[in-house]
């Protein structure tokens, strides 16, 4: 493999469909920059009614795309995944402890499972949820690419017997995402699918401050919020912003508001999607507080940090527009030094080479011989 295009197959939530996902932004970003060091890649997705219904991608040109009905229906592209110099697995395919036994069976090249939703994948399997991950399969993975870093990377291979746990976090395409000019039609954004988990702090962080300063204006952005919301008359309600209309939404908003889920907040070391198009976008960001967020960016001078809605009312109310603009222009600076598409494929070159390497192997016969 070292030096040469890798044959990769990808089996992965959505590439097709962004609705109610935010697996479909990563893996188009991901996959264009990382064919864009040469590699060929066939990405495989299961026909399901929801995301067959709202597709906003159909034909990329970065890869091929192909769907599967259901799992002998996947038996199609056996010979794809035996053949392939790498094959990755992502977070929340439909029966995916089977998708991934039939992988770990069938490839010969380095097998990977690419957890979009670090935190929740372990939170369930403490729980013993095994919707599409087990603990039996994880050593059987060549490598674990976590949206996660920090303590967590250690966690996985001490506790679940991963031979290589690494971070691969989301990132942005600049091309898809670039700062526009826009007249300004709302304070505080928010651009986000419905989480129960989520909708407290989303509560505490946009509505109550809504609700304090009716002058001003708020949007909440994204599907499946329930019909019972009691949203303040200045939060305006948008189904869901598509992809490609993501940079003139931000661009309409005086700051957007960043909200992390429960269980990646206990984990830390999990930024959003959201995070690095925002900045990449040139929008100032308002986000609540986790664990090694100062580690992608620095909170004063590259994003606002806020506990309760008294923080984000200072910020609303009392930032002059020269700080605004100073804050918002740092972190584009560093997200498009640091967080691109570009960077994450170089990652996932240099993980899959490594992988195949002698040393690589060597590392997992070792997990082997002590599981």
């Amino acid at each position: 493999m070292t030096g040469q295009p890798l044959r990769v197959v990808v089996l992965g939530l959505s590439l097709s469909s962004s609705w109610g996902n935010g697996h479909a932004t990563t893996f188009r970003a991901l996959l264009k920059a990382f064919a864009g060091l040469g590699h060929d890649v066939l990405f495989l997705e299961r026909d399901v009614p929801w995301y067959a219904a709202h597709r906003d991608l159909t034909d990329p040109d970065y890869c091929r795309l192909a769907f599967y009905r259901d799992l002998a229906d996947l038996g199609r592209f056996r010979d794809a995944i035996a053949g392939a110099d790498a094959v990755i697995v992502g977070s929340y395919v439909p029966e995916g402890v089977a998708v991934g036994r039939l992988v770990q069976e069938t490839a010969r090249g380095v097998t990977a499972f690419y957890d979009i939703d670090t935190p929740v994948t372990l939170a369930k399997l403490e729980r013993e949820d095994f919707e599409y991950l087990s603990p039996g399969l994880i050593p059987g993975f060549d490598l674990y690419l976590s949206f996660t870093g920090g303590p967590t990377l250690e966690r996985l291979e001490r506790q679940y017997g991963s031979p290589d746990a690494r971070a691969l976090y989301c990132s942005v395409d600049p091309e898809l995402y670039p700062a526009l000019r826009h007249e300004t039609r709302w304070d505080l954004s928010y651009l986000g699918t419905y989480s129960p988990d989520r909708q407290p702090t989303l509560e505490a962080l946009l509505v109550e401050p809504a609700r304090r300063v009716p002058h001003l204006r708020f949007v909440v952005a994204g599907p499946q919020y329930p019909a019972g919301i009691d949203w303040p008359e200045n939060v305006e309600r948008i189904e869901h912003v598509p992809p490609a209309d993501h940079p003139a939404f931000y661009a309409a908003s005086r700051f957007t508001l960043n909200v992390t889920r429960a269980d990646m907040i206990r984990a830390g070391y999990s930024p959003s999607v959201r995070l690095f198009e925002a900045a990449a976008c040139g929008v100032p960001i308002v986000s609540d507080i986790w664990d090694g967020i100062d580690t992608i960016l620095r909170p004063g001078r590259e994003i606002a940090l806020a506990r309760d809605a008294d923080d984000v009312l200072e910020v609303l109310r009392d930032w002059p527009a020269a700080r605004r603009d100073a804050m918002a222009a740092a972190a584009r600076e560093r997200v498009l030094g640091h967080h691109t598409a570009a960077h994450r494929a170089l990652t996932l070159d240099e993980a899959l080479r490594d992988a195949a390497s002698p040393r690589g192997r060597a590392a997992r016969r070792a997990v082997a011989a002590a599981g």
